[in-house]
């Protein structure tokens, strides 16, 4: 028998077709424009099209069980299926190559609209690399950017992490049906992005684990996003699929460099080679992405230019403005008489070292601040706070 809430049905019912993938599945919806006109066809039309017997018989007699045991699973509390032809379909996913037909998604849909970072690296990061993945996750997510990533162990959990300490907004896509948690150890996280952001799979509840669908997933982490970023990629890293993805989805591709000596970072150093955009701070990312906000006019003071300097560079350079608290207001406002150390401003702000360190290091990552030699911290100019 067939079910009741013939639509979404339908769809579900071609995704479990043998041999049909989202190719194929595109192939179909172009030719009948509808999944329910694929079912409904004629058996000449399905043979000029050359399918195959397993798929001819599949289509005269669908598993309607395993629809059911879908639309079960949408019956919970904050799932959703989006079908590639609902309005709410991310359109960044939609124009790619084989985009999914499906997406399965629990928490909130309005994020895979919004404007996205992937941000990706290897399952095994040093501390300093998964302490990179979450300061640049956080602070970034409080610019207005949703974190998205593939929710596995290293700088892809970090990633989520800081996301969620930061505004809570990201999206974890899964490599499994959204019935089960993969890898185990992040069943915790997976609770967590549910509640202020989404889980999304391509997959439908109850596809178990398999090698070949990570690399896949990678084309929607970076499909989705407005630019990837990866962090520490040795030679032969699987983070790299998402930067493949992204290249040939004509997105922006950035990369942290690292020491040469450093097996973690060959992967990123080969990116920069190839013409990926080195990143020291979130604001290299923001500046590309064009998301930083400019001071209004009447707040920049224009300097005094000599009149023998060529009119082309007589403008004055925008000033970045950038959100920060009380007490890191109180430390760029101590660094504006020059540079510093940390002792000083022990003495200066009543603040530990720890907490100073803290902070230096946000203010640092926002391209705020520099270190300069001896370990002094100089403010960076044409920064408005």
């Amino acid at each position: 028998m067939k079910p009741n809430n013939i639509d979404e049905e339908y769809w579900l019912a071609l995704i479990h077709a043998p041999g049909v993938g989202p190719v194929k599945f595109a192939r179909l919806l172009k030719h009948f424009n509808t999944p329910r006109r694929v079912f409904e066809a004629e058996p000449d039309e399905w043979r000029f099209l050359k399918l195959n017997n397993i798929l001819i018989k599949y289509l005269q007699t669908p598993n309607w069980r395993i629809v059911d045991k879908d639309m079960q699973w949408l019956t919970q509390s904050g799932a959703h299926l989006l079908t590639l032809h609902h309005p709410d379909y991310p359109p960044l996913l939609r124009d790619i190559h084989g985009a999914p037909p499906l997406l399965f998604i629990r928490g909130d849909c309005a994020l895979l609209s919004s404007k996205q970072l992937a941000i990706v690296g290897t399952r095994k990061p040093t501390p300093e690399g998964e302490k990179t993945a979450r300061e640049f996750a956080e602070y970034l997510s409080h610019q207005g950017l949703t974190i998205t990533s593939g929710m596995a162990l290293g700088i892809d959990g970090a990633s989520h992490w800081g996301a969620l300490t930061g505004s809570g907004k990201t999206l974890a896509v899964a490599g499994t049906g959204l019935d089960r948690v993969y890898p185990a150890v992040h069943r915790d996280l997976a609770n967590k992005i549910i509640e202020t952001g989404a889980l999304i799979s391509e997959l439908p509840p109850g596809t178990t684990v398999r090698r070949e669908n990570f690399p896949q997933r990678s084309r929607i982490v970076s499909a989705l996003s407005l630019g990837t970023l990866v962090i520490q990629a040795p030679e032969r890293s699987g983070a790299l699929y998402a930067a493949a993805h992204a290249k040939k989805q004509n997105r922006k591709l950035f990369a942290v460099p690292g020491s040469i000596n450093e097996k973690l970072v060959k992967g990123c150093h080969q990116l920069i080679k190839e013409g990926a955009i080195l990143v020291e701070t979130p604001a290299d990312i923001l500046k590309e992405l064009c998301m930083y906000r400019t001071a209004p006019a009447t707040k920049i003071i224009p300097q005094t230019i000599p009149a023998a300097i060529p009119k082309r560079e007589q403008a004055p350079r925008p000033q970045i403005v950038v959100d920060v608290d009380d007490d890191e207001r109180r430390l760029l406002d101590y660094l504006k008489t020059g540079p510093t150390s940390i002792d000083n401003l022990v003495e200066q702000s009543g603040l530990t070292a720890a907490e100073i360190s803290s902070k230096l290091l946000m203010l640092e990552l926002r391209g705020l601040v520099a270190v300069q030699s001896g370990g002094l911290y100089a403010q960076i100019e044409n920064t408005t706070y």
